[in-house]
């Protein structure tokens, strides 16, 4: 069986979701662990407004999401750890007669990171795989949804400091990362990023996941993370990055329509310099749901962007700072599943 991964523009079923529960990455106090509950409650209604949404809930935390989430909302109990689902859940993909599946990557919290807790999500990804009633396509790579984009038409961005982590896959090389992007994604052109951003090495970083430095719009589009000012680390991170994106090619020989979309202008938080992104939004049928930062001019910048690069969609804002003060944005607490029936 050949498998292929849709674009993120292709239509969908539903998104997927993992609601928070009490724990060190919600926050230590109570305000902080009320504005977390808020923030993931907050993109899961706005999506609602677009496309079904079907929640995980551990089970200590089902009458808290009942209260805060829209009730078309689907809430599932279940036991789980983390709930940054587009990296613990599955990966869907299409066979070429439409059929969907779910790719179980290994997921050992992004590289067994001290402060990472994996135990209660090992077998999440077939749980999920079970309700949507599709197939699972096992693998051995340690890998997470996050850490990958693809087209759909072939290519995929990889980061060398994710699937080449020696605390995910200390035995891999990119050839045998290459390989699995093929069988599991039908990937025959991986580009490969040497970094992802500053902040994401620290704590309660990923190591390099790049969801939050570029995606594609469409095939042989990229939208990517600008950091224009030169006090930041990430302006040199990004200035080497779209230099090696200019002179690669797709799958089919294209070079890249390369769409900046520049960070907002806040640079540090009480942690230091913020890796705070724009490209870390989700596509829906119908619409994007992009990150805000509380930045008037900035968010409607990013608004005018995404609505371009995505024309015919509707662009919603929804504030992403707590999530980001957690590790990670929109597109991270997120996973589409693919509508089945398209040919892949």
């Amino acid at each position: 069986m050949t498998w292929t991964m849709p674009p993120e523009t292709a239509p969908q079923d539903r998104i997927w979701m993992a609601f928070p529960r009490e724990g060190l990455a919600l926050g230590e106090t109570l305000a902080e662990r009320e504005a977390g509950y808020a923030a993931w409650a907050a993109v899961a209604n706005t999506i609602a407004g677009f496309e079904p949404v079907t929640m995980i809930v551990d089970p200590t935390e089902i009458a808290r999401a009942r209260r805060m989430l829209d009730p078309g909302i689907e809430i599932v109990g279940r036991v789980i750890d983390e709930f940054w689902l587009r990296d613990s859940g599955p990966t869907f993909v299409i066979a070429a007669d439409g059929s969907l599946a779910a790719v179980d990557w290994i997921f050992n919290g992004w590289g067994a990171a001290e402060w990472a807790s994996a135990a209660n999500d090992r077998g999440l990804a077939q749980f999920i795989a079970g309700l949507a009633g599709v197939p699972v396509v096992s693998s051995l790579l340690v890998n997470e949804g996050g850490g990958l984009h693809v087209d759909g038409e072939g290519t995929v961005l990889l980061t060398e400091t994710v699937q080449l982590d020696p605390g995910r896959n200390p035995h891999a090389d990119k050839a045998r990362v290459e390989a699995e992007m093929a069988r599991t994604l039908g990937a025959t052109r991986a580009i490969w990023l040497p970094r992802g951003l500053e902040r994401d090495y620290e704590t309660f970083g990923t190591r390099g996941h790049v969801d939050i430095v570029a995606t594609f719009a469409a095939p042989g589009t990229i939208l990517l993370h600008d950091q224009p000012d030169p006090g930041h680390p990430d302006h040199t991170v990004m200035r080497d990055i779209r230099s090696l994106l200019a002179e690669a090619t797709d799958a089919r020989g294209r070079r890249f329509d390369i769409i900046d979309l520049p960070a907002p202008e806040t640079q540090r938080d009480a942690q230091g310099f913020v890796d705070w992104s724009y490209v870390n939004h989700l596509v829906v049928n119908g619409g994007v749901i992009a990150c805000g930062f509380g930045e008037d001019r900035a968010d409607a910048r990013a608004r005018d962007i995404l609505s371009a690069a995505y024309p015919g969609r509707r662009v919603v804002t929804v504030d992403a700072r707590e999530l980001f003060a957690r590790g990670g944005g929109i597109h991270c607490i997120t996973q589409q599943q693919p509508k089945a029936g398209g040919a892949a």
